[in-house]
C-alpha cells in the first residue's frame, strides 16, 4: 500500500471515529504514538483526555451531563515495563492483564469483540509498542536501545453482522524510520457508521518535534466532531517520553 500524507489521510473524512497512529521519526531516533477520539452526541462529546501514571483516562468534563460510560470512560493508554498499550476502550485493561499473565498481544484480545453498540457495532483497535528485549527478534541481554517494534489489531463484526468476529492482527519489526500506520474505527460519517476496512495505512511521519506534531494531527481531524487527542515520542534508545494533551473542552 502506498505511503500517504498523515495530515491529508486525518482529513480524508469528517468522521473518522477513534484513531490510533504509531510509527517512528525520519531520523529512527523516537517512537511516535498518537489517539484522538471524536463524537457526535452530546455524551460522547462531553469528554477530556486526563493523565493516570504513565498513561491517561477519559473522564467527564461536565459530569451532570454524563449518561451512559459503559463505553466512553476508560484508560486508553497504559505502560507495561515501559512498553506502550494504546486502544479506543477498556481492553486496554484486558491486554495489560493478558501481557502480565504471559499472554501474547494476539491471545489477550480474543477474549473480547466489537463494542455492543448496534447498529454500529464499533470496532475495537490496538496498539502495542515494544522495546529493547520485547521488540521482536531481541535478545533479553541486548538492551533498549537494541529494538522497537508494534503491534495493531482491529476486532470487527462481519460486515455489520454482530454474529461473528473478525479478529485482524498486524506486525511490525524494525518499523521504518519516518514510516507510521493509522487505523480508526469507521470509514465516514454514517447510520449506521461504516466499520474501518483493509490493513492499517502506512503514513508519513513528519520531521518535526512533538508539539509540531501534536498541531499537525489536531488540525487535521474534523473541527466539529474532535474531543481529544494524546501524543507520545520515547526516545528508543534512552527511554525518554514525552506526552502531550489536547482537549477541546478546556
Amino acid at each position: 500500500m502506498e505511503q500517504r500524507k498523515l495530515a491529508e489521510e486525518l482529513g480524508l473524512t469528517t468522521y473518522p471515529g477513534r484513531g490510533i497512529v504509531i510509527g517512528r521519526t525520519p531520523d529512527g531516533s523516537k517512537a511516535v504514538c498518537a489517539y484522538f477520539i471524536m463524537g457526535r452526541s452530546e455524551n460522547s462529546r462531553n469528554r477530556v483526555f486526563v493523565t493516570e501514571g504513565e498513561g491517561i483516562r477519559t473522564e467527564a468534563f461536565d459530569p451532570a451531563k454524563l449518561e451512559d460510560p459503559s463505553l466512553i470512560i476508560y484508560a486508553p493508554v497504559r505502560v507495561l515495563d515501559g512498553n506502550i498499550i494504546v486502544t479506543n476502550g477498556d481492553q486496554t485493561d484486558t491486554i495489560y492483564d493478558g501481557l502480565s499473565a504471559g499472554k501474547t498481544f494476539e491471545e489477550s484480545l480474543r477474549t473480547r469483540e466489537f463494542e455492543p453498540d448496534g447498529p454500529n457495532y464499533t470496532p475495537r483497535i490496538s496498539g502495542w509498542m515494544k522495546f529493547g528485549a520485547s521488540a521482536a527478534g531481541v535478545s533479553e541481554g541486548e538492551g533498549r536501545n537494541a529494538g522497537y517494534s508494534y503491534d495493531m489489531s482491529i476486532l470487527k463484526s462481519n460486515n455489520g453482522d454482530p454474529s461473528q468476529c473478525n479478529r485482524y492482527t498486524f506486525s511490525y519489526d524494525n518499523p521504518k524510520a519516518g514510516e507510521g500506520h493509522f487505523i480508526h474505527t469507521y470509514m465516514k460519517d454514517g447510520n449506521p457508521l461504516p466499520s474501518y476496512e483493509g490493513e492499517p495505512t502506512p503514513v508519513e511521519i513528519p520531521d518535526m518535534d512533538i508539539d509540531a506534531f501534536t498541531g499537525l494531527v489536531w488540525d487535521a481531524i474534523n473541527e466539529d466532531n474532535k474531543v481529544s487527542l494524546f501524543t507520545r515520542f520515547v526516545d528508543i534508545t534512552t527511554g525518554a517520553v514525552e506526552t502531550r494533551i489536547v482537549n477541546k473542552n478546556q
